[in-house]
Formats: C-alpha cells, sequence, structure tokens
C-alpha cells in the first residue's frame, strides 16, 4: 500500500509541470496521485498501522493536504477492508502546504510576472524553464537589469566588471549561465552563436592569453623594440605583427628558451614559448603560413603530440632536436607521463617510430637535459 512519503514523492515530481500551468494561468485540476492497487498481504494489525498512518497526514486529519476516498473491497487475506481507491489534492493550497512550497510558488509567481512584463519575449522561455526561475528565485531584479543593459548596448566592448549596471561588481560573472540563456533568446541578432566564451558571445573585452617570445635577430630588436628581444604581448597583437622574419621556433619549455646560452643569435628569427598543449592560441596567426616553422619540444609521447597538435593548424612544421639520435645519446632512463591518446598523428615516419617507443616505454628526455652547446650547434645549421 502507498504511503505518505511515497505521496509527497509523487506530489513533487507533479509541481514543476503545476508552475508551468500557473504561468499560462490554466485553472488548477484536481491532481491525482496514483497509489498501489495490489490487495494488502500484511497481517491485520499491520494493515491497520498503515491506513491509520495514511489518514493521519491526509486532509481530513492536518485540514490540508491530499483527500482519499475509501471503498469497501473484499480481499484475500483480510477480507473485506475499506481500502483507498482514489488519493488526490483538491486544491492549489493543499498541494503547495502539503509540499512546503507555498513560498517558493508565491516568489516564483511574482518573478514569471516580472520577467514577462519586462521582456513579453522570455514568455515561452519562462513556460519551459520553471526550475531556473527558482534556481535564480533572489537575483531577478539585478539578472533583469543586465538584461536591459544588453538589449540597449549588445555590443558593449567593456570588460564585464566595467559594464555600468547597478549590480555587484562580479554579479555577471557568478551568473553567466542564466544570462547567456536569456541573452541569446534577447538578442539573437547581436551574439556570435559559434563562441562559447561567454565574452567573445556577447562582444566584452577579457583578458587574453600572452604570447611571450624571444628576439634572436639584434637588429629587429633594435629596429623595432628599442633593444628589447624579451617580449610578451596578448594574442591578438601578436596576430597583426609585421617583421621581417624568416623563421619562427616554437619551443615547448620556458627555461629551455631563455636560458642565454641555449638558442643563438639568428637572422630574421624569433623563437616563441610554446607553453605545451597552449599552442592552441597561436592557431590563428596567419602570418606563420609564409614562414619556416621549426618546433622543438620534449622528447616523450606527450612532446610529439603537441608537435602534432601545432602541425595540424600548419602543415609545414618541422621538429628539431626531436629525432632517435638525439634521445638514444642523453636519454637517462626519465620517466614520461602515461598518454592514452589513440588517434592518428600527424608525424613522419621516423616521428612516428620514435613516439612509439617513447609511448611504449613511458620515457622521456626533457629538453633541459641535452647540453646547451650540443643545441647551440644544432640551431647553427638552421642559421
Amino acid at each position: 500500500m502507498i504511503n505518505p512519503s511515497e505521496i509527497k514523492d509523487k506530489a513533487g515530481k507533479k509541481y514543476i509541470s503545476f508552475l508551468q500551468s500557473m504561468i499560462e494561468e490554466k485553472p488548477f485540476t484536481q491532481l491525482e496521485i496514483r497509489g498501489d492497487k495490489s490487495y494488502p498481504k500484511s497481517s491485520l494489525s499491520e494493515f491497520e498501522k498503515e491506513i491509520l498512518l495514511l489518514i493521519s497526514q491526509s486532509k481530513e486529519k492536518k485540514g490540508f493536504g491530499y483527500t482519499l476516498d475509501f471503498q469497501k473491497v473484499k480481499t484475500k487475506y483480510l477480507g473485506t477492508q475499506d481500502l483507498p481507491i482514489a488519493i488526490y489534492f483538491d486544491t492549489e493550497k493543499d498541494l503547495l502546504k502539503y509540499l512546503g512550497k507555498e513560498k517558493e510558488a508565491e516568489l516564483f509567481k511574482g518573478n514569471c510576472e516580472r520577467i514577462i512584463s519586462t521582456f513579453p519575449e522570455l514568455r515561452n522561455w519562462v513556460i519551459k524553464h520553471p526550475s531556473r526561475i527558482i534556481q535564480n528565485q533572489n537575483e531577478w531584479e539585478s539578472i533583469l537589469k543586465v538584461c536591459m543593459f544588453f538589449k540597449q548596448i549588445p555590443k558593449p566592448n567593456l570588460y564585464v566588471r566595467e559594464l555600468p549596471i547597478s549590480v555587484h561588481t562580479k554579479f555577471v560573472e557568478r551568473n553567466q549561465s542564466i544570462i547567456k540563456e536569456l541573452l541569446d533568446v534577447l538578442i539573437p541578432e547581436f551574439l556570435d552563436p559559434q563562441e562559447k566564451s561567454f565574452e567573445k558571445r556577447f562582444y566584452l573585452k577579457f583578458s587574453e592569453p600572452q604570447v611571450r617570445f624571444k628576439i634572436l635577430d639584434k637588429e629587429i630588436s633594435n629596429n623595432y623594440f628599442s633593444c628589447l628581444d624579451d617580449i610578451a604581448i596578448p594574442i591578438s597583437q601578436f596576430e597583426k605583427l609585421n617583421l621581417p622574419l624568416q623563421k619562427v621556433i616554437v619551443v615547448e619549455n620556458k627555461t629551455t628558451l631563455y636560458t642565454t646560452l641555449t638558442l643563438p643569435r639568428m637572422d630574421k628569427t624569433i623563437a616563441i614559448f610554446g607553453s605545451g598543449y597552449s599552442v592552441y592560441n597561436l592557431k590563428n596567426v596567419n602570418w606563420f603560413a609564409n614562414l619556416e616553422l621549426l618546433y622543438w619540444g620534449d622528447i616523450d609521447a606527450q612532446g610529439f603530440e603537441i608537435l602534432s597538435q601545432f602541425r595540424g593548424y600548419f602543415s609545414h612544421t618541422k621538429s628539431v632536436l626531436m629525432d632517435k639520435q638525439t634521445f638514444d645519446k642523453y636519454f637517462e632512463n626519465d620517466s614520461g607521463t602515461l598518454t592514452n591518446l589513440t588517434t592518428q598523428l600527424n608525424l613522419t615516419d621516423s616521428e612516428e617510430e620514435l613516439y612509439k617507443i617513447l609511448k611504449t616505454n613511458n620515457w622521456r628526455l626533457e629538453q633541459e637535459k641535452i647540453p646547451f652547446d650540443y643545441v647551440a650547434n644544432h640551431f647553427l645549421h638552421w642559421s
């Protein structure tokens, strides 16, 4: 037989559809709860306890909640007994008070009215997402302020925290998810649907990744950067650089790049700190297409996977100091980081062969383990 806990659980599952009918201004109709229609198999004393418990939590005893309709039924084990044949909530108040949702539903109704009166075009969204209204029940005044601002200025080109909206400076950052949902409905013609980043999607400024690079040509350093040769700039600025370059070396590790003895001076060349998988940030540097590109990473499985990633953006990339001769000469039996990558990589035959050896044995030769003079002599070949 169904018990009060199960009734509450079933009624709770119908709460969201009740809220939707409230938004649509549909009159409340009797809400039926389906019970267990099988005849009781318990002892008479257990059956009586179950019935008394069921009645004790009903509207008849508490003044609110579910109503029970009984009917005499002849059972196999307990003879003729009064069994509940219908369980239902007669009124909206009965349901809400029973679920302990009176205040929540009242606040929900007020928030819905506020949202729809401010933005009628959100009516369908409100009907579909009652849970989202409740999850943000204390924030709607501020959420609507943010939406109103973007409705009036859809491309603000400001940082999130400098938006001239009378909300907490961190409010937009903390509530990006719900704000995005609403703005997707309110200003679809002004957003970039391909962008997952909130800032990019809604034309806001953001803190960009920095590209750090070292100028290996003293003349370029003197003429373009006031003799500076160690520079870090936002990626958007790096993408617009116009320098008389012929070669770019992407180096995986910062230590190797900025140890002065490692890379020799090289004409019309810069070296970039790739920072491992962060080479992703360089994928839109279009001027790379016309230059000689060299990639130097650790001789381990991940080093070759990063090389493959970078070569996926620029197919003419060549690897340097990532060969079996260098590995055999300086390997000290160090372990690498296990990788489970199974996709086909953008590697040459010799690179692929070494990659499989490294991956199988979990071996690594870090860049820092290769002597400076060996590196310098190697790069002189490319100068």
